[in-house]
């Protein structure tokens, strides 16, 4: 079972920045999708912004074109969020997952592809 794990998280003022890492547990990485999702109470997962095995493709929730990168480092199991000009509505609890599905760009963030994930890490935007 593969295994994820979030860090990274904490308080930011609206206008920070915040980089969250997810240490992902298989000698082949590649072979697998990561995505971040965020959660907040009453609301559906979401999507954020996910990446391909090899890293040459990504996709992007609208509400943060812009402002967040998603990125991985294969040869040290890691993949990353990097959030800029964070707003009071990023805060929610932020999850990596991982899948050996091979979506296409426009589905790397489907939400059901996604069964391996990571215990989350609370993001909290506010002055």
């Amino acid at each position: 079972q593969l295994q994820l794990v979030e860090s990274g998280g904490g308080l930011v003022q609206p206008g920070g920045s915040l980089r969250l890492s997810c240490k992902v547990s298989t000698s082949t990485p590649h072979y697998y999708a990561i995505g971040w999702f965020r959660q907040v109470p009453g609301k559906e997962r979401e999507g954020v912004g996910c990446i391909s095995g090899s890293g040459g493709s990504t996709n992007y929730a609208d509400s943060v074109k812009g402002r967040f990168t998603v990125s991985r480092d294969n040869a040290n199991n890691m993949a990353y969020l990097q959030m800029d000009s964070l707003k009071s509505e990023d805060t929610a609890v932020y999850f990596c997952a991982a899948t050996r599905a091979n979506p296409i760009i426009s589905r790397l963030c489907v939400l059901s592809l996604y069964d391996n994930w990571g215990q989350g890490t609370q993001v909290t935007v506010s002055s």
